[in-house]
Formats: C-alpha cells, sequence, structure tokens
C-alpha cells in the first residue's frame, strides 16, 4: 500500500511537468526605465524587488519544476502588473503607491521569496535607503510628467 502511494505521488508529479503554465521564462524589452535618482537605490531595488517587478527576472532553475514554476510565473506575473520599473511610464495602472506601503510594513519582499533568495533580505539601514531613493525617484518622474503635462497643454 505504502509504495502505491509512492508510486501515484510520483506520477503526478511527473504528469504535472507537461502543464505548460510556468514554463515561459519571457523577460518582455524594456520599454522605459524609471530615472533613478542614484546607482545604489537602482541596486537595491533590482536585488529586493527586480525579479518580480521588472523585465529583467532572472529565473531561477527550480523555475521549471512544477507545481513551483507555476507560483513563479504567477508572483512575476502579478508583481509586473501592478508595479513594473520596466514600463515606467508606459503601464496604465501602477500600484505604485500601494508597493510603497507594502515595503514598509515588512510585506516586500515577500517572506517565500527570501527564502530562495537570501540577498533579497535587506538590512534595516538598507531598507531606510532604498525607500528614501525610491521616494526621490518617484518624486522625480512625477514632478517631471507634471511639468511635462503642463508644457503639452
Amino acid at each position: 500500500m505504502k509504495y502505491k502511494v509512492l508510486i501515484i505521488i510520483a506520477l503526478i508529479a511527473i504528469i504535472i511537468q507537461f502543464i505548460p503554465y510556468g514554463k515561459e521564462h519571457s523577460n518582455p524589452p524594456v520599454l522605459a526605465e524609471a530615472k533613478w535618482d542614484s546607482p545604489k537605490t537602482e541596486k537595491l531595488f533590482y536585488r529586493a524587488c527586480g525579479d518580480c517587478h521588472s523585465n529583467k527576472t532572472k529565473w531561477p532553475w527550480y523555475s521549471n519544476i512544477a507545481p513551483v514554476s507555476w507560483l513563479v510565473q504567477h508572483d512575476v506575473e502579478e508583481g509586473r502588473e501592478h508595479f513594473n520599473v520596466s514600463m515606467w511610464g508606459k503601464q496604465k495602472r501602477n500600484k505604485g503607491d500601494e508597493a510603497k506601503e507594502e515595503f514598509e510594513e515588512g510585506e516586500m519582499p515577500p517572506w517565500f521569496y527570501i527564502i530562495a533568495h537570501p540577498e533579497a533580505q535587506l538590512l534595516e539601514t538598507e531598507r531606510d535607503e532604498l525607500l528614501k531613493g525610491l521616494l526621490a525617484t518617484f518624486k522625480k518622474t512625477i514632478n517631471f510628467q507634471i511639468i511635462f503635462n503642463d508644457n503639452k497643454i
């Protein structure tokens, strides 16, 4: 009985590898990137957030193995949909304000991402530095868009 259960589990594990979702590891072209306030902000962002919130995702080996591949694909798709620095000014719906709140509250990056990517775990000083840098970057971009739009009218 024990061996039958193990064989069934092994067969299911093999069969789910043929489900195509989670295997398309695309990195669409960068259409427009945020004008970072400093190289340090950009480096910290890509270290902690860039895999899900940009088109420069580094797809790890385990992103090819179901069911983990499904979770990775879903997280990247959702992250890009809500806040994508590779679509800066092009994305119709950008929830940067929500991302800021989640980052401030320690919800980003998610705990399960940090387990697989310990380099994404930022020290408190790095978190503060990244937050200040992001605010400076976004403020600069927002001011530029306001000035640009005012001149256009």
